[in-house]
């Protein structure tokens, strides 16, 4: 027996694909078989699994299960959950050596996937591809495993909690907050941290529907968050959330309605931290805008900028010890206090906590931050042979520019007018761009510059396509 995979479903952070169209439960059991075989020869054998609040999880659970058994792995099931309640699982039981969430996080309600823990660390890459080329061989064990189901929700709200252990009661009594789960896996546990969390809390979309009738579940996207903010603005709240499909990604918008992209709640978070962390790294990706890079330097950390991609950061906070981490997209990793996962509830009650903290309001925070005149993430289609190739001649064209050239991950240029950006997607067939500057004349600059590398490589910028 063997299993060939589609071969757009094996990607680098994760496996993703269409249900019915190139990924279903036959697939699911063969990632169960293969993983469970590599976990068994590291010598674990007890996998965590959970699924996200999609129409097709719970088929893909069942068939993973099975292969997971079939190796002769014993299975942890936590059911429907919220990504970082199966990071949870996996982290805080010893006893657990891996864990699978089916989920396909922000895509459209018809996408599904997986994403993977194998003892403790991320499972990516080379690991990913390794698994497709054990199944297309058949190469997996044979065993019996056996199968218990744990509600780790009460534990996991527990230790939410303690994110705003020693901070001000009172401070925290007066914040007024609104949430938005956007009808994703989180749901259920945000209606439980609310509970027990001091102030006054009102909740959007909390009920799990895996075809998002309300908004799509992508905090990252502002016409997402357009129910938040109408709420933060007819009820007169302190600040807003919101969560993707399965948890892991947080959205924000302050009292005035304005957004609190990922890289800029990253400087909230990383003010609060280095104030009990002098010293320390924070990671941000390069997505990011050089006015985080510049407030962790002021604020006496170490910034570093590194490439793209949950796994790879979180990857790089294990190398370096790193108590922070963040995306633009909306990740954000605490090893503080915490396991050093992305967790968007943990990240919603810390940014309370940093509030409280910090002795002003996130409005305050929000508003303190330099006005820097950006671009969004701007994606747009290269054929998948040419994306890498046409990235390493716009390096090459620029190795002997005067400009600052960084190639962490594609070719980041900084000059007078700010920075712009070139890099190749590891997801899709895509290259992204952003360019950031203090006035719409340095940014038009900037945006020429990247139109003329892209010509000189035959590319232009094109239509913008989604994630």
């Amino acid at each position: 027996m063997s299993h060939v995979f589609d071969p757009t479903v094996l990607r680098e952070y994760d496996i993703r694909g269409i249900i019915g169209e190139t990924l279903g439960p036959d697939d699911a059991r063969a990632i169960g078989r293969v993983f469970g075989s590599m976990l068994r020869e590291a010598g674990g054998s007890r996998v965590a699994v959970g699924y996200d609040g999609r129409v097709s999880s719970p088929i893909l659970e069942h068939a993973l299960v099975e292969g997971l058994n079939a190796s002769g792995c014993d299975v942890v099931r936590i059911g429907m959950a919220a990504t970082p309640m199966l990071y949870y699982a996996e982290a805080s039981d010893e006893q657990i050596d891996g864990g699978i969430e089916i989920t396909g996080s922000h895509n459209p309600a018809n996408y599904n996937g997986f994403k993977l823990v194998f003892q403790g660390r991320p499972f990516f890459g080379a690991d990913i591809t390794r698994l497709g080329e054990r199944a297309a061989k058949g190469e997996w064990m044979d065993g019996v495993g056996t199968s218990e189901t744990r509600a780790i929700m009460p534990a996991y709200i527990e230790r939410l909690l303690a994110g705003l252990d020693g901070v001000d009661p009172a401070a925290l009594a007066a914040m007024r907050i609104g949430w938005d789960a956007g009808n994703g896996a989180a749901g259920p546990a945000l209606e439980q941290l609310v509970a027990r969390l001091p102030g006054e809390h009102h909740l959007l979309y909390t009920e799990v529907d895996g075809n998002f009738p309300n908004h799509h579940p992508d905090p990252t996207v502002e016409e997402n968050l357009e129910d938040l903010r109408a709420l933060v603005a007819d009820k007169g709240l302190d600040f807003g959330v919101a969560f993707d499909g399965d948890g892991d990604r947080i959205g924000a918008i302050d009292g005035e309605g304005r957004v609190i992209w990922g890289d800029q709640l990253l400087m909230i978070y990383a003010e609060d931290a280095l104030s009990r962390h002098k010293g320390a790294t924070v990671i941000a990706d390069v997505k990011a805008s050089r006015a985080l890079f510049d407030h962790v330097a002021q604020c006496g950390g170490v910034p570093l900028m590194w490439k793209t991609g949950h796994s790879l950061i979180k990857s790089k906070m294990k190398e370096t010890g790193s108590p922070l981490a963040g995306e633009m997209s909306g990740h954000v990793f605490f090893a503080d206090d915490y396991y050093g996962y992305d967790d968007a509830l943990y990240a919603g009650a810390r940014l309370m906590a940093a509030s409280a903290r910090l002795g002003r309001s996130v409005t305050q925070l929000r508003g303190a931050m330099p006005a820097m005149v950006n671009t969004p993430e701007m994606r747009f289609q290269v054929d998948e042979s040419r994306k890498f190739a046409a990235i390493d001649e716009v390096k090459a064209r620029l190795a002997a520019s005067p400009a600052e050239v960084n190639s962490t991950d594609g070719v980041r240029v900084t000059s007078a007018d700010g920075w712009w950006l070139l890099r190749a997607s590891n997801t899709q067939d895509v290259l992204v761009a952003r360019a950031e500057s203090d006035s719409q004349q340095g940014l038009d600059r900037l945006l020429a510059q990247i139109d003329e590398q892209l010509a000189l490589s035959g590319l232009e910028r094109g239509a913008s396509v989604g994630h």
